[in-house]
């Protein structure tokens, strides 16, 4: 099954604020950026993926992705992140009616294709599923196969949220990669453990 990729993200001014809270300072919005050239370029290269939308605001992020073979969506007023995605995955089947359409977080700059290929393929064997983050709370990947609503539930305790809406839980080993966004410094050195796409390695090279 071939898939496209619907990819939230926030101005890049906005983006991990998390991370200011850290005892160094960090470039927020050059990581935001890095983490998700990072995404997008690993997903871009996963076998069974088609295309990659991106939902953003933002001119400069905008510019960038599609400069590595996404398309992009001008992310709609107010609303919030389940609005956003939402309206991609309205774009994405206005493209391609008979589309599956998984959501992908913009902040996991270790992704490896292959295992974000396993999700997929376990993704397709459902109407809806979803993978959990690294932390157990949250969400990485919600999955909607042809002709099933999307209905994203993110933010917060997202993962008992769309637990709940009947949505199947993808429980595989071996997929690090896909769980491990980034919100904190802690994140980040998880995700540098594991090997993360040159962008990210390059800032936090600059950073160390």
């Amino acid at each position: 099954m071939a898939w496209s990729l619907v990819v939230p993200l926030k101005p890049l001014a906005l983006a991990k604020s998390r991370l200011a809270g850290t005892a160094r300072p960090m470039p927020r919005s050059a990581l935001a950026l890095a983490f998700a050239l990072d995404t997008v370029a690993a997903a871009l290269s996963c076998g069974v993926v088609r295309d990659v939308a991106v939902v953003t605001g933002d001119e400069r992020a905008a510019a960038e992705l599609a400069a590595i073979g996404a398309w992009t969506v001008a992310e709609p007023p107010g609303g919030g992140l389940n609005a956003a995605l939402a309206h991609g995955a309205r774009a994405v089947r206005a493209r391609w009616p008979h589309s599956a359409v998984a959501t992908l977080n913009a902040d996991l700059p270790a992704l490896r294709p292959a295992e974000l290929g396993r999700v997929l393929d376990c993704a397709a064997e459902f109407p809806r599923a979803f993978l959990a983050d690294a932390a157990g709370i949250g969400t990485t990947l919600l999955a909607a196969g042809p002709g099933n609503a999307l209905a994203p539930a993110f933010e917060g305790r997202s993962r008992q949220r769309h637990r709940a809406s009947g949505a199947r839980e993808i429980e595989l080993s071996g997929v690090e990669s896909v769980r491990q966004d980034v919100d904190t410094e802690a994140d980040l050195r998880t995700a540098l453990d594991l090997g993360v796409g040159p962008r990210t390695a390059a800032l936090a090279a600059s950073l160390a």
